[in-house]
């Protein structure tokens, strides 16, 4: 990743994170509304329901895939909602199901990790920003689980980590960030295991082709003052995520667009932004967050007319 990118992406999140979190909470995402975006939830659990919506659509985690060990690794993870999120879910099926097969107190016995959690569940998560993986890891303090869990500043185009080392590899709206796809999504398939899944999550720009035909000025123009504000390289669609994909070792590969399930999260944002409070953290928060903020409407317009897209990937390896 090149320097002034990581910086640009470093700063947007270091500046960002904390307001975020006093406003949202820990999850750094969209929300899910249902499958055409009129169902009307409160804003953390919309987040929630995304994170379970995603888990449901992959088939993910089957009884098979958790046994004895699975690790999760977690790529752009914020400050570690998902991360530890899917670490509590995980760990909680794989001790019901070593409870339903009369395993436990054998399981238990060997392995003092299992001792204490009741399932070999580990996760990690990488960021490129130190403030986010610090209050990560004071999160996963707070819910003691830092012996489950560690977060590492690192590039994700050149994860620091041994080949086929997770069961999960999860990316949920990090890939836009990424000014390598191809890169990117190969680091992925490097560190995910034989019969590992990998999840992903991302912005696009709607489909290209004779039909849809090329993006007009206009939308160039869009996607630009997106990727200036939000410090994204550029955005690809989601048919060229999917032949990325399928040029890699990868199996059981499935897409889907998830554009009208999410898209009222924007209108929530911005809502959410103009509470005294909120407005109060904008002004002390830098500029970076405030130009974040000016242009949350350029997201929701994107929606509306069909140039913003949210992708969704899942593959076996």
């Amino acid at each position: 990743m090149t320097s002034t990118l990581y910086q640009q992406i470093q700063q947007l999140y270091d500046a960002s994170s904390g307001l975020w979190e006093q406003v949202w909470g820990e999850h750094m995402h969209h929300g899910y509304y249902g499958p055409d975006g009129n169902l009307k939830k409160e804003r953390r659990q919309a987040q929630i329901d995304l994170i379970e919506e995603l888990l449901a659509w992959a088939g993910v985690p089957s009884e098979k895939a958790l046994g004895e060990s699975y690790r999760i690794l977690d790529v752009g993870c914020g400050i570690g909602g998902s991360t530890l999120y899917l670490t509590e879910k995980f760990s909680s099926i794989a001790q019901n199901n070593l409870k339903l097969d009369g395993k436990v107190d054998r399981e238990r016995s060997r392995s003092p990790e299992l001792n204490k959690t009741g399932a070999s569940v580990t996760a990690t998560g990488i960021t490129l920003s130190p403030v986010q993986a610090n209050r990560a890891t004071e999160r996963a303090k707070i819910a003691d689980a830092q012996s489950n869990v560690n977060f590492l500043v690192a590039d994700a185009l050149n994860m620091p980590f041994p080949d086929e080392s997770f069961d999960l590899v999860w990316s949920l709206e990090s890939g836009e960030h990424m000014p390598d796809k191809i890169k990117f999504l190969q680091e992925c398939c490097r560190v995910l295991k034989p019969g590992g899944t990998l999840i992903l999550a991302t912005w696009c720009h709607r489909p290209l082709g004779e039909t849809a035909g090329e993006l007009t000025d206009e939308e160039r123009k869009q996607l630009a003052e997106i990727y200036r504000v939000y410090a994204l390289p550029y955005v690809i669609s989601l048919p060229e995520y999917e032949e990325i994909v399928r040029s890699l070792p990868l199996t059981n590969i499935r897409t889907a667009d998830w554009s009208k399930a999410v898209a009222p999260f924007w209108d929530v944002v911005i809502d959410s932004a103009l509470t005294p409070s909120a407005i109060w953290g904008l002004l002390t928060s830098g500029w970076t967050t405030i130009q974040a903020a000016l242009a949350l409407g350029l997201m929701s317009r994107g929606y509306q007319s069909g140039l913003i897209r949210f992708g969704l990937i899942c593959a076996v390896k």
